[in-house]
């Protein structure tokens, strides 16, 4: 936003015709294809670095960014590559030459206090109120199990307490709801959010706590016996016995290019010609030199999973070959932007990336069934005992006291998500207008 902005306020003197459009990106288009719609000399892609490059393929279809334009002519863009950092495209206003960099997203962050009144239904009255849709279907999750949003009554009473960050005057990113109170047939039931992103329906949360010693016990063994049937076909480790030296992050501070950029993956140390195994079965649908990632083998494995994996020394299977979970697709090396022989491992669910180490090791797909067998005994024995003890949750008595203060109020009200005038003159950017103003004249 930061970038967007300043070009916006340099435009003022120069082209009043220049305007501020939210655009989608177009399922399909590559960012080649982007640069030709708008005319800008195919150099600009060239110039970009390998390490930048990659991160280009992480622009999904459908992506709604910001774009300053007058006539045909592109000022500015910004194409977001993850709700932390986002592609700046700008063109300098004296040489009509464009530069390229990744940024990260500027936003301010909203707190929030609503009460809606129900009058047709929880999400078009909360979306008419707050013009934020997410809100909704948000607190719908919380209240899962404990409350029915589909029999709230003309006349019931939502509050809730949420933070929301607000880009361009427009809900970014994830809505986080703090606490929530539905006040129907005259009952307040009550919802609490603690650090972990739990839902509680008291002001105390929960917690377990193990306690040892030793005394006669029964206890019981069991044999598990695995059968075909449903159960659980997982995606394994594709390096054995290497350590993660870096993790999945949408934030990260790289340690060659000493800036902020994306590490959608993570990696694994290893010695050069450590072999790499496929995480699950599937199909082998690349298999070549992808620019900063090296040599590269993706693999799809159905359900909308494909797998990559950066930097072998080499590759031992080929495009469009099959391959069966734990078989040896390459070896660990070094090649492309690298500092080092490890591995680079990324996860794609749906076209977009995600955190495999909560995939890896977990269920993918139904394929067995387990039967346990069980046999008591009686012995002295160490034990470990879990059990449970309520805290408090930090800030919640407090938000109990706001939401029936909420409640308890004459009329609904919340901020609403459609001022975008009222969002830009809390931005504070002298310095960096200055910066800018000074690479507008070189």
């Amino acid at each position: 936003m930061r970038g967007f902005l300043l070009g916006l306020f340099l435009l003022w003197g120069f082209a009043w015709g220049a305007q501020v459009k939210l655009s989608t990106w177009k399922p399909g288009e590559t960012f080649s294809d982007y640069l030709h719609r708008y005319g800008i000399p195919q150099d600009l892609l060239r110039s970009i670095s390998p390490e930048d490059s990659k991160y280009l393929s992480e622009i999904q279809g459908g992506e709604r960014f910001y774009e300053l334009v007058e006539g045909n002519h592109l000022i500015q863009a910004l194409i977001p590559i993850g709700e932390e950092m986002q592609i700046q495209l700008a063109r300098n206003l004296q040489s009509g030459k464009y530069r390229f960099d990744i940024i990260p997203i500027v936003y301010r962050q909203i707190d929030d206090r609503a009460v809606v009144e129900i009058r047709k239904s929880c999400y078009s009255d909360i979306e008419r109120l707050t013009r934020n849709p997410r809100l909704g279907f948000l607190l719908k999750g919380l209240y899962r199990g404990s409350l029915d949003f589909r029999k709230l009554r003309e006349g019931d009473r939502i509050a809730f307490v949420y933070q929301q960050k607000s880009r361009l005057g427009r809900p970014w990113g994830q809505p986080r709801i703090q606490a929530a109170a539905v006040e129907t047939r005259g009952k307040r039931r009550f919802i609490f959010v603690d650090e972990e992103g739990r839902a509680w329906r008291d002001v105390h949360k929960t917690v377990r706590y193990t306690k040892t010693g030793k005394k006669m016990v029964e206890y019981t063994t069991t044999k598990t016996v695995r059968v075909k049937g449903r159960g659980s076909a997982r995606f394994i480790r594709p390096v054995r016995g290497a350590r993660i030296t870096s993790r999945f992050s949408y934030k990260r501070w790289h340690p060659v290019l000493h800036r902020y950029r994306p590490h959608l993956g993570v990696d694994w140390g290893a010695k050069r010609g450590t072999p790499i195994r496929a995480v699950g079965g599937g199909r082998v649908v690349y298999a070549g030199w992808m620019r900063g990632y090296g040599k590269v083998v993706k693999i799809d494995h159905g359900r909308g999973y494909v797998s990559l994996y950066a930097h072998q020394s080499r590759i031992k299977v080929r495009r469009g070959s099959y391959v069966k979970r734990g078989q040896v697709i390459g070896y660990v090396g070094s090649t492309g932007r690298s500092t080092g022989p490890h591995l680079h491992f990324g996860l794609y669910r749906n076209g977009r990336a995600i955190n495999p180490l909560r995939v890896l090791g977990k269920a993918s797909a139904p394929q067995y069934v387990t039967k346990k067998i069980t046999t008591r005994h009686k012995k002295m024995k160490k034990y470990t005992q879990v059990k449970t003890r309520k805290v408090p949750i930090p800030g919640a008595k407090k938000l109990k006291g706001e939401l029936e203060s909420l409640l308890d109020s004459p009329s609904p009200d919340a901020y609403r998500w459609d001022d975008i005038g009222r969002t830009l003159i809390h931005v504070d950017e002298k310095q960096l207008y200055e910066k800018d103003r000074q690479w507008a004249r070189n």
